[in-house]
């Protein structure tokens, strides 16, 4: 015999908005059924499933409440968190607005995974991160950079990448280096243009406020009172790696990011970011962060395509390329 709570909210026209979609996830998540009724949410079905949608329920109650934005995504995150137990340390502390961007949207970390990533980014000069994709680690990292950059903690923004595609050919591409490395660089240059606007973004790459350089074009520089970041790490060399992180100069911050299930190194390379992690986990200053699977938010496909290719490498012994 199934049970059933009637749950008050003060949000009920957010929660309730675009068709009950929000209440449709619940549903599916925790196998009740949960409707709107009278301006309240009725939630039937066993004991257990409703806990944990009233939880649920409840917690997206308080986000909207202050404001925050709320999407399918953040949702489904919600409730991966309630299965897991997790939920009520996800509450307890609210997540701080990095930034607000040009067209109004408030930058801030969404998973618990992401509050450990950014946490560290503000409290020491390197921070190595690895993570899968979607799961912000470029952004985020980004987003740290612009707002070191508006606070005038560092007075320009280098981003640089190893074009392991083009290998020794770079050089013969057209165009000065920002355009042979531009494809490379496209993922950081739509984060920058979300997170600056095109003019903002324009007028720093022209005065040099904005750097943009292949990780080959590092060796024998001294980076002083910059934020630099390096994406892709797992298509770094060891050697590579350790000429990238002593470039750092006075009063320079650097964050390391990539995904060590999508190493495109020859075979036989040992990628420089999982030898950072190991070699560099234990020295002050430098923090390591291992961002996972359910701090993925983009199409809920995305997570479960990845799950499913970790399955099988691990079944295999071997991580997924």
């Amino acid at each position: 015999m199934n049970d059933e709570m009637l749950v008050s909210v003060s949000a009920f026209p957010k929660i309730c908005d675009n068709n009950c979609a929000f209440l449709k996830i619940l549903s599916e998540n925790f196998g009740v059924e949960v409707v709107a009724l009278n301006e309240k949410i009725a939630v039937n079905g066993d004991v257990r499933g409703i806990e944990r949608a009233t939880s649920v329920l409840e917690a997206m109650d308080t986000m909207l409440s202050k404001d925050q934005q709320m999407d399918a995504i953040s949702v489904r995150y919600l409730c991966t968190l309630a299965k897991e137990n997790r939920l009520d340390a996800f509450m307890e502390e609210e997540s701080p607005v990095i930034l607000v961007t040009p067209g109004g949207r408030s930058v801030r970390a969404k998973t618990l995974g992401q509050r450990m990533y950014v946490d560290a980014m503000s409290k020491n000069d390197v921070v190595i991160c690895r993570g899968p994709a979607g799961s912000g680690k470029t952004f985020l990292g980004v987003a740290m950079a612009v707002l070191a950059l508006r606070n005038r903690s560092v007075s320009r923004i280098i981003l640089t990448r190893p074009a392991v595609e083009a290998g020794e050919k770079l050089g013969y591409l057209p165009g000065d280096i920002e355009e042979k490395v531009d494809p490379y660089m496209r993922p950081i240059y739509d984060a920058l243009l979300e997170l600056m606007g095109r003019e903002q973004f324009e007028r720093n790459l022209d005065r040099g406020i904005i750097e943009v350089s292949p990780l080959a074009y590092m060796r024998g520089r001294n980076l002083d009172d910059s934020f630099i970041l390096l994406d892709e790490a797992q298509n770094t060399t060891i050697e590579q790696m350790m000429m990238f992180l002593t470039r750092m100069g006075m009063n320079s911050r650097a964050c390391v990011c990539g995904d060590t299930t999508q190493i495109d190194l020859p075979s036989g390379y040992k990628n420089g970011l999982d030898d950072a992690i190991s070699v560099l986990s234990k020295v002050q200053g430098i923090a390591t962060v291992s961002l996972l699977e359910s701090d993925i938010l983009r199409n809920p496909l995305v997570q479960k395509i990845i799950m499913a290719y970790n399955a099988r490498g691990r079944r295999n012994g071997s991580h997924a390329q």
